[in-house]
């Protein structure tokens, strides 16, 4: 796996670089978010691991950067702050994961694990890169979406949470499959985010002439097209 490392503190970095190579991980260091955006935007990363507190611009920002410029690859970010507003903050950011300092290597593992098992497929990899649903359109190789000709901004959110449903097209799939895939596990599974991000999805790819996304009563959700 292909990970790029954001930590300005050579104690941390020098322990997550040691403890990943030696598990077989190709590594990248960054010390600071500018560093990640002058020279590192277009790689091709499988998992960026990203600590909050850092010079200038901080991990959050740097997160939010990345996802507006659709980097969509896993994103867990590693802070000393612990308070249930520092990982809604992180995670409602567009980071998947969210790791309290000081942690254990091990549980690091296991998370990265965790996220690379949910991500064995890339969004929008099983599908074509070009796919027409009635009047929307999704174009995967230029990362837009558009209705009757007319182009959506969709947040890198609601850009990930369409392309899960797309990969189970005509299937009905949970909240907290949806959660799981788009979110990470780290989500309380008795939030209503997901129907909250669906709400936004069907405000800007539907109408009164368009119906995408179904209601499955007791399941969860449903892409027809």
């Amino acid at each position: 796996m292909q990970i790029l490392v954001v930590e300005d503190d050579k104690r941390i970095s020098d322990f997550l670089i040691k403890g990943l190579e030696e598990n077989g991980h190709l590594l990248t260091l960054c010390k600071s978010a500018e560093e990640v955006l002058e020279h590192y935007l277009s790689i091709p990363w499988d998992l960026i691991i990203s600590d909050i507190m850092l010079p200038k611009m901080d991990g959050i920002q740097l997160v939010q950067t990345l996802r507006y410029k659709q980097v969509l690859c896993p994103i867990i970010m590693l802070s000393a702050l612990n308070s249930i507003q520092d990982k809604v903050a992180a995670l409602d950011s567009g980071a998947d994961d969210y790791l309290m300092k000081p942690f254990h290597f091990d549980e690091l593992l296991s998370r990265i694990n965790a996220l690379a098992r949910r991500n064995q497929f890339k969004f929008g990899q099983s599908v074509k890169q070009l796919q027409q649903f009635g009047d929307l359109q999704v174009d995967f190789d230029q990362v837009k979406v558009s209705l009757s000709g007319r182009e959506i901004n969709l947040s890198p959110r609601e850009y990930k949470l369409l392309l899960y449903l797309l990969e189970n097209k005509e299937k009905a799939v949970s909240r907290i499959q949806i959660l799981n895939a788009v979110w990470g596990i780290n989500f309380d599974n008795q939030t209503n985010i997901v129907d909250v991000y669906i709400s936004y999805l069907r405000s800007k790819i539907e109408d009164s002439s368009h119906k995408f996304i179904y209601t499955v009563k007791g399941v969860g959700y449903m892409f027809k097209g």
